[in-house]
């Protein structure tokens, strides 16, 4: 009997699981697909009351209505410039720190660390103006490096390499130390490539974050020329009063998810073995 109750409250919490997951799927998803179908609507299928959630014909030329008017390739790369860059820069200088922290001893290395953790409790809108203060002084405002510059160093980089490199073994660096190897070849050579599910997740995490950024480049970029996606969707009154319309507006917005999901597809792999192997060690 008590066996059976056992069975029986078992399989209610597991019932009980999944419908929360269930739930949580929907409330994630259905945004989503309505965001997509709505790109194929007319801008009162999109503002009718109740809800239009298919299109009566697929309007597929509200993308081509939408790139003749706004400049999307322009946005599109330059999105991609200040991306790529960033990502690379946090890969680099949070790879090399954490390789310090890790497997270095030098004094106040601990307190350094911890200063460090620190600042990810700060609020980004507390530092806002003093960054945006600098970035001015130096004469970045209207350029790339005003964009990407700020962006290179993470905190929480910092910290999830730190965990992941905190689990190699001393004996693999030790070995590669008596065979003559430099601590940069043992950096390029060992734990770069030992580390890569760690650098596919803070990669992707540190491109979506870039690609859909808003505050920052709004406050650094006034040069339509460099203006990113997330900007340009903004701005779309500047380039015609046409494109008002909510349907090149959802049309650009389906358009401006498409890289996120392509570094997803591609990285998946590496994005959940990274989330899964990334240890806690102290």
């Amino acid at each position: 009997m008590a066996r059976n109750e056992y069975r029986i409250g078992a399989l209610s919490l597991n019932v009980a699981r999944y419908v929360i997951v269930i739930f949580g799927a929907i409330v994630m998803v259905v945004p989503f697909l309505w965001m997509i179908n709505s790109s194929l609507m007319t801008t009162s299928e999109i503002t009718r009351q109740p809800p239009v959630w298919f299109p009566a014909t697929p309007q597929f030329s509200n993308f081509t209505g939408l790139l003749e008017v706004v400049p999307m390739h322009r946005l599109y790369l330059n999105s991609i410039i200040v991306a790529a860059a960033t990502v690379l820069g946090v890969l680099f200088t949070s790879s090399i720190a954490g390789f310090a922290f890790a497997k270095y001893q030098f004094p106040g290395r601990d307190l350094l660390f911890y200063m460090i953790l620190a600042t990810m409790m700060v609020p980004f809108f507390i530092t806002l103006i003093p960054v945006f203060y600098i970035v001015r002084q130096l004469g970045w405002i209207n350029t790339f490096q005003g964009l990407v510059v700020p962006g290179i160093f993470s905190a929480y980089g910092i910290f999830l390499m730190r965990q992941f490199i905190s689990t190699l073994p001393d004996e693999l660096l030790d070995a590669a130390r008596i065979d003559g190897a430099s601590e940069p070849l043992i950096y390029a050579r060992i734990i770069v490539p030992l580390v890569k599910p760690a650098l596919a997740t803070l990669g992707t995490f540190t491109f979506i974050g870039v690609w859909n950024a808003f505050l920052w480049p709004l406050l650094v970029i006034s040069d339509r020329d460099l203006m990113t996606v997330p900007l340009g969707l903004n701005s779309l009154r500047l380039y015609a009063a046409e494109a008002r319309n909510l349907h090149l507006l959802m049309a650009g917005t389906a358009l401006s998810v498409v890289p996120t999901l392509v570094i997803f597809i591609f990285l998946q792999r590496y994005f959940i073995r990274g989330i899964a192997l990334t240890g806690l060690k102290g």
